[in-house]
């Protein structure tokens, strides 16, 4: 018989990882029961976790990086095929690193539209961890991103979004026709200072104030 990409992997992994996989893949279905086969779920889960595994610098939080990237890449295919129909804007906000830029400017926006719209963001060559200085500016202004981490984007995440907004991803940044793409020239906050990263965190903060009243979302703080 041959072997699935999903019975590879098992073999291949701990007993802890596979526990932990399987549990996720469970959480999964019961997210997704009636809109997605399990099939599909595990395709998903275990090729979220292969994005992270050459590059996360701590294991045990694998299958949790895989399931919260899993279930961000089912609800984006879940909107491409129009199985969720919510009218929500959703924009995507990529940079190289998805350390910086990116993950900023997600922050303000999730702060400033909560439930109103959806937010995701990526990198075309994810970092390790997000950007510390980048970390300590939001924190200043009140909103946590610690919570979040690199990740790659796929092709279903920039099929669902309305706006993709890209940051010095160049070349990199997928085109798909018909898209809507916005280029943000703002300095890459990668190695700078808390005080270098200030003036950068206060133009995204005007730059999504801007778009989220082109989208006519209204703003919450």
């Amino acid at each position: 018989m041959t072997e699935t990409p999903v019975t590879q992997y098992r073999r291949d992994l701990s007993i802890d990882q596979q526990l932990a996989l399987r549990t996720a893949a469970t959480r999964l279905q019961q997210q997704f029961d009636g809109t997605f086969g399990v099939e599909t779920i595990e395709r998903f889960l275990y090729s979220s976790y292969d994005q992270f595994a050459g590059r996360a610098s701590v294991s045990n939080f694998l299958p949790l990086l895989a399931e919260r990237f899993a279930l961000q890449r089912l609800i984006a295919l879940a909107r491409v095929e129009g199985k969720i129909s919510d009218g929500k804007p959703t924009v995507l906000f990529l940079c190289t690193h998805n350390a910086g830029r990116s993950q900023m400017a997600l922050g303000y926006f999730t702060h400033l539209a909560g439930e109103r719209a959806v937010a995701w963001s990526g990198g075309s060559e994810p970092g390790t961890e997000v950007n510390p200085a980048a970390i300590a500016a939001m924190s200043e202004v009140g909103i946590d991103i610690t919570g979040e981490y690199p990740k790659p984007w796929t092709d279903e995440i920039v099929q669902a979004a309305d706006v993709v907004v890209t940051m010095g991803c160049g070349d990199a940044c997928p085109i798909f026709p018909g898209k809507r793409y916005e280029n943000w020239d703002l300095t890459d906050p990668a190695g700078q200072t808390v005080e270098a990263v200030r003036p950068i965190r206060d133009e995204i903060e005007r730059r999504v104030r801007g778009l989220l009243e082109e989208l006519r979302v209204p703003v919450g703080a």
